[in-house]
């Protein structure tokens, strides 16, 4: 069963495919973005499962699922996250996902999780689906203006200031005044920092 991982935090990859390896039956590959992951699936051909993180770099939301379900069809692609609501998973499974993993899944769970989706069968777990939510606010958003968090959505979606002038209708000049208070906020050495510690701490 060949299954293709894609997520950019090291760690994440790495357990993963020590799970799926150490049970046998599975021949595992990992990529960190979802550009690699296409053209891992355009050398290799579709695999029986793809697993795309839902927040790593080239996937746009879920933008990236269309892409990678056209490449990898008609074999299966499910998306997994470590903040993802409920609201995204259904999403997902709307937009054709064969499922969707909380990454808080335990180890043998997700072995079976994975052996379902790549016959073809659809996986949710049941206790995420029943989960009441716990609304919020996050506490490094309490430090942001409105505006400065649509700034921040732009740069963890790795736009240029030009890109998120565009979209906000901002001259670039402002943007790039958002950005520097935005890293003097997050603590955050340049934008690319800035992002990853919005995305670590679940805001986007």
């Amino acid at each position: 069963m060949h299954i293709l991982i894609a997520d950019d935090h090291d760690l994440v990859r790495e357990t993963l495919a020590a799970f799926l390896s150490g049970e046998g039956g599975f021949e595992v590959e990992t990529v960190e973005d979802l550009d690699h992951a296409c053209a891992r699936i355009e050398s290799h051909g579709a695999y029986d499962l793809v697993l795309l993180d839902y927040t790593m770099p080239g996937m746009q939301g879920l933008d990236g699922l269309a892409r990678a379900k056209a490449l990898n069809a008609p074999k299966p692609v499910a998306i997994m996250s470590g903040t993802a609501p409920k609201s995204v998973a259904q999403e997902a499974l709307d937009a054709g996902a064969i499922g969707f993993l909380p990454k808080t899944l335990p180890a043998k769970s997700l072995v079976n999780a994975v052996r379902f989706m790549a016959a073809g069968e659809p996986y949710i777990p049941v206790s995420f689906l029943t989960a009441e939510e716990v609304v919020e606010e996050n506490p490094l958003g309490k430090k942001l203006s409105a505006r400065e968090m649509q700034v921040l959505s732009g740069l963890c979606r790795g736009m240029a200031n030009k890109e998120i002038a565009r979209e906000l209708d901002l001259q670039e000049v402002t943007i790039k005044l958002h950005v520097k208070t935005l890293c003097n906020k997050l603590d955050a050495k340049n934008r690319t920092h800035a992002a990853m510690i919005a995305k670590e701490a679940g805001l986007f």
